[in-house]
């Protein structure tokens, strides 16, 4: 019993090595103007064909682990995952404050952000396995915000998701431009985004009769999907898992019917 029990384990293990062997990561350098940005990507090399890619929007830190991991993830899906890099290489804060101040410079600069967004679009469409007629992008807190910031620049991107991401914007009434899909993932006491910013989004989002989902992830708050944000709710930013689980599944029905296909079979 001993010994089958022990075979049994070894074939799982093998099984997993052998999946984690299959994805591929590496850096990728691009440009936004003159400004050098540095990007992670990850996909199957055994997969056939070109296919859809996501990519992913880092929080206000950076690209970090929490950013790789998820790309990681949407490889192990069959997408193509390029982690856009939006404050440029080597630019990561290791500080709360650090980290305020470089978010800042791109919330308060929307054309900037947006620039930034759209160049690592553009670098994931033109990458050889993607199918550049279906690229969507997700984001996380800054990342969220950063996706829709895309949207609202009239990108031609085949969905975006923002989890717990802000929902502001200088210019509400840029919803018109927005040509493409929408699923928000909230913290429904998420105390970072005022319940007048929920407002002024979804007026904006339904004068402009833009197709979206809005979900509302209750006694979540802001970051619920970050395990590394500890539980603590009084906080503001605190990691729940049935919002995590629920706000990824709501994602993967997105893709299904953004992409037309069913996605690979791939858990978190």
């Amino acid at each position: 019993m001993k010994q089958t029990l022990l075979l049994l384990f070894l074939t799982l293990l093998t099984m997993t090595t052998t999946q984690a062997q299959q994805i591929k990561t590496q850096l990728v350098e691009y440009k936004e103007g003159t400004t050098t940005l540095e990007g992670y990507l990850a996909f199957d090399p055994a997969a056939k064909g070109k296919r859809p890619a996501v990519l992913v929007v880092h929080e206000w830190t950076g690209i970090n682990d929490y950013t790789k991991k998820r790309c990681e993830q949407l490889a192990r899906m069959g997408y193509v995952a390029f982690a856009a890099d939006i404050y440029g290489k080597g630019i990561r804060p290791a500080s709360a404050q650090a980290a305020g101040a470089e978010a800042g410079k791109y919330k308060n600069n929307v054309p900037l952000l947006r620039a930034r967004i759209n160049a690592a679009l553009n670098q994931a469409k033109k990458m050889p396995t993607v199918d550049g007629s279906k690229v969507a992008a997700i984001g996380y807190c800054f990342g969220g915000t950063t996706v829709l910031e895309l949207a609202r620049s009239g990108a031609d991107v085949a969905g975006v998701v923002s989890f717990h991401g802000g929902l502001g914007t200088p210019s509400p009434s840029d919803a018109a431009n927005i040509k493409t899909q929408v699923l928000v993932c909230h913290g429904a006491i998420d105390p970072f985004v005022p319940k007048e910013e929920v407002d002024t989004f979804l007026k904006a989002m339904n004068d402009a009769h833009v197709p979206y989902q809005f979900n509302a992830y209750s006694n979540a708050v802001h970051s619920f999907t970050n395990p590394q944000a500890g539980t603590d709710n009084s906080k503001g930013a605190a990691y729940n898992a049935t919002a995590d689980r629920r706000s990824w599944q709501a994602m993967k029905v997105f893709f299904d019917e953004i992409f037309q296909k069913e996605t690979a079979a791939g858990n978190k």
